[in-house]
């Protein structure tokens, strides 16, 4: 005779943290899914306004913005990194005369 299959709690209390890299530094993210405000949090200081977090993928697949107020499923081993918010090398000085 086997054991019934694991409740929803069961599964969730068996599950501890997976890990993921941020800036190529180890966070253990505590759930299975999170917000992009919640992954932002992890480092300490938490990810500042003026930076972006992106979730690196993999080939030739563009990189994912990750976006504060969007849920987000997490990976064990997934690589994000932070990048300036604004990038302009095009950018224009106006010189005042």
């Amino acid at each position: 005779m086997s054991a019934p299959p694991p409740s929803e709690s069961e599964r969730a209390s068996e599950h501890r943290v997976i890990p993921i890299f941020i800036d190529e530094v180890k966070y253990d993210a505590p759930a299975l899914e999170m917000t992009g405000a919640e992954l932002r949090g992890l480092p300490q200081p938490p990810i500042g306004p003026d930076r972006d977090l992106w979730l690196e993928a993999p080939g030739p697949s563009d990189d994912v913005l990750i976006r504060p107020e969007q849920t987000y499923e997490v990976k064990p081993g997934s690589k994000y990194y932070t990048a300036p918010s604004t990038i302009n090398p095009g950018a224009r000085h106006h010189v005042h005369s």
